[in-house]
């Protein structure tokens, strides 16, 4: 079978920040079937239109006069059950020591991660091919690299690319950004009471009957892994 992957990130910088303004960075995936791709892009359309959203909708424009568009958006990406299906890695910034482990490269240390986000969602004897939001690489090669090395750990699988979009041409992207945002934002505890955002991830969590945050491996609809760099077991 056929899988698509749109990714989007919340705060990379944290990986090399000297005073870093929260803890979690966080990557964020959208899973579904190629099959369903152009049904799901037009229903995201009709929602917008009914809302009168114009332009790309992400996290950071949440705002009380776009909270209907944003809380029907999230029980919609509920809605449809495992068709459609959203990952992320939590990566605790104190925990990073990029000089011992990343070879003193926040860029090398940021796609290491994206495999670990990728890799434990790839399963045997399907095709995936990985569309992740669009930044500029000091090395042109790291989605080469990154879709190489999820091919070779996956010898029954094919990872048929690794690109970048444009988040604004791409509205599985945004929807990434969406849900990445409100991971982060419970993450980092940065909920504001009374704020359109509480409001939207309040909605969120009532529908997924928990709150968010780190979840059991075999999560499927809404996961969250909160990976752990300190070893043990």
């Amino acid at each position: 079978m056929r899988f698509e992957v749109y990714c989007d990130e919340s705060r990379p910088d944290l990986l090399v920040s000297a005073k870093p303004g929260a803890r979690f960075m966080v990557i964020g995936s959208l899973w579904l079937r190629a099959d369903d791709r152009d049904e799901f892009k037009t229903r995201i359309h009709e929602l917008r239109d009914r809302h009168r959203v114009g332009g790309e909708f992400k996290w950071q424009k949440v705002s009380p006069s776009r909270q209907g568009f944003y809380e029907e958006l999230v029980a919609w990406f509920h809605d449809q059950g495992d068709r459609l299906r959203f990952r992320c890695i939590a990566v605790d910034q104190s925990q990073v020591n990029l000089h011992l482990y990343h070879e003193d490269d926040q860029e090398l240390g940021f796609y290491k991660f994206y495999y670990q986000l990728l890799h434990h969602w790839v399963l045997d004897f399907n095709d995936y091919a990985v569309f992740v939001d669009f930044k500029s690489n000091r090395r042109r090669d790291r989605l080469h690299v990154l879709r190489r090395c999820l091919d070779l750990s996956n010898l029954s699988t094919q990872v048929e690319r690794v690109q970048a979009v444009r988040s604004e041409e791409s509205v599985l992207i945004q929807l990434a950004d969406v849900l990445t945002g409100a991971a982060a934002y419970r993450l980092n505890n940065g909920v504001r009471a009374g704020s359109a955002k509480a409001a939207v991830l309040g909605k969120l969590e009532s529908l997924l009957s928990r709150r968010v945050t780190s979840t059991a491996k075999g999560e499927q609809k809404f996961n969250v892994f909160q990976i752990d760099l300190r070893g043990g077991w």
